[in-house]
């Protein structure tokens, strides 16, 4: 998941601002947060349990183990504790996955309970309740039976924290690039403790985790000596410059169109993969021409504010006062105002009432993000103290809302990922990338992402070497059993590549 400032939205698989970061309530007092990360209780020694899952009418027994692995700073010194989740099974030559989300403040409980991990817990989908049971199950779109699997807690979520105060954490943890370094150095000492130096290795991030799987891979291949064979990125947002001057520039509204026309069709019965490749043709054609052009060319405008309104479903009146350009938020209260409900920025069609309906403007968070809280943690917590037996007495982050208002969003986090993704893929002509996302998305748009690869030059004589591929949903769009099946087909598709 991530995790982005914007009004009130976060990241889950998680982001940064202004695409989806999330807006923070108050923190506790400095002083009362600097003395819970000195004074805690030492994380307890690394604990396993035997487990076992049903997949496709196998039994897979495997692993299960929590543990920590330091953190330190230039001399050498531990200044944090990163925790960890492994599944691992016998076998020869078998892969190894790392796996982490975004925010920045999320942890990876969603990949983990959501997506691949060997249990699932039910989150994410229309009509979810935040109180209904947290249990888990076997997970039929686990990756486990093909890879070894390893789920990173970024400092300050999950149970992973500083041991320094917030002042030093903002300095040496919080930054981009703090974060990708100790988060690289975090995999290749997993990587040296278990032995695994020599394994296939895999990376794969979500939403802010996203925008780290690029920097991550190029920093492992060429400061620590370590190559990934491929890296799937979901639902990620590797641009986030995209939308800037979106007063001139069409590419802010090129990105959201597509998604709002992929929610309208699924509530017509009738999205498909021929639709939206018909959508995604108008986007960056004509649609994209009218924009350019505007008051140069009104009948290319008026063309094109009919055809918007066709492709959405939307008041024509609506998208005439918008000028066709479909801001997310304004969008979300306005596609079910009717119903006095809202629709999440990270699958529109997943909605929640509105508690204040006659405001001007949105005041209550992200309908899907408040509800995912819950069940995450309780089941996450319950797994790993009772079923795994790592007794620890501390509070689990799934989204940390103080990391992420403390997140140094400064520097070169503006310029997203896309040249460390360029640079990887160059540097081994092997690697193999797989961009995923849910049509529905707003908050990572999947467009965006076709966008970006577009303009990639094409490194060695396979064009696919580098992947965007699409699936009904939004931000978790795995939380669907047709999309999570398809795309753990296109995973097990590249692993077999390389």
């Amino acid at each position: 998941m991530k995790f982005l400032l914007h009004s009130a939205a976060l990241c889950v698989g998680l982001l940064i601002a202004p695409v989806c970061v999330l807006a923070a309530p108050a923190a506790d007092s400095a002083s009362e947060t600097k003395e819970e990360k000195t004074e805690a209780a030492p994380l307890p020694a690394d604990a396993s349990a035997r487990q076992s899952m049903r997949l496709a009418g196998r039994t897979l027994d495997y692993t299960a183990t929590v543990g920590t692995l330091p953190v330190r700073d230039a001399k050498g010194k531990v200044i944090a504790d990163v925790v960890f989740t492994a599944y691992t099974m016998p076998g020869k030559d078998r892969p190894v996955t790392f796996a982490l989300n975004g925010g920045p403040g999320a942890s990876s409980v969603y990949l983990n309970l959501g997506a691949i991990g060997p249990k699932v817990v039910t989150f994410g989908s229309e009509g979810d309740s935040a109180s209904a049971p947290a249990k888990l199950h076997d997970n039929p779109g686990t990756w486990l039976d093909f890879t070894d699997l390893v789920f990173i807690d970024p400092v300050g979520t999950g149970f992973s924290r500083a041991r320094i105060g917030d002042d030093e954490a903002k300095k040496q943890l919080y930054t981009p690039s703090a974060d990708i370094e100790y988060l690289s150095r975090s995999i290749y000492d997993w990587l040296l403790r278990n032995q695994r130096m020599g394994a296939r290795k895999y990376l794969t991030g979500e939403s802010y985790g996203g925008y780290r799987g690029p920097r991550i891979t190029h920093f492992l291949q060429t400061r620590l000596g370590v190559a990934m064979n491929g890296l799937v990125l979901v639902s990620p947002y590797l641009s986030p410059t995209l939308e800037d001057n979106a007063d001139v520039s069409p590419m802010a509204w090129m990105q959201t169109l597509p998604s709002i026309a992929a929610a309208h069709l699924e509530r017509q019965g009738k999205l498909t993969d021929a639709a939206m490749r018909e959508v995604v043709e108008y986007t960056r054609g004509d649609y994209a021409t009218a924009l350019m052009k505007g008051r140069s060319d009104p009948q290319a405008t008026e063309a094109m504010l009919r055809r918007v309104a066709a492709l959405t479903g939307l008041d024509p009146q609506f998208v005439r006062r918008a000028g066709g350009r479909l801001e997310t938020q304004a969008y979300l209260r306005e596609v079910f105002r009717d119903k006095g409900t809202l629709g999440s920025r990270y699958d529109s069609n997943v909605t929640a009432f509105d508690p204040f309906p006659n405001d001007p403007e949105q005041r209550a968070n992200d309908p899907l993000l408040d509800s995912i809280i819950a069940p995450t943690t309780t089941a996450m917590v319950d797994f790993v103290t009772r079923e795994v037996g790592w007794k620890v007495d501390a509070r689990y982050q799934a989204l940390n809302y103080d990391v992420n208002r403390l997140w140094d969003r400064n520097g070169d986090l503006r310029e997203g990922a896309v040249t460390q993704l360029r640079q990887a893929v160059a540097i081994d002509p092997h690697l193999q990338v797989l961009i995923v996302h849910g049509w529905n998305d707003l908050s990572c748009p999947f467009m965006g992402s076709i966008l970006t690869v577009d303009q990639m030059p094409t490194m060695g004589s396979n064009p696919d070497r580098v992947q965007v591929r699409s699936y009904p949903g939004g931000h978790m769009f795995y939380s669907r059993a047709d999309s999570q099946a398809a795309f753990r087909r296109d995973v097990q598709a590249l692993f077999q590549r390389n």
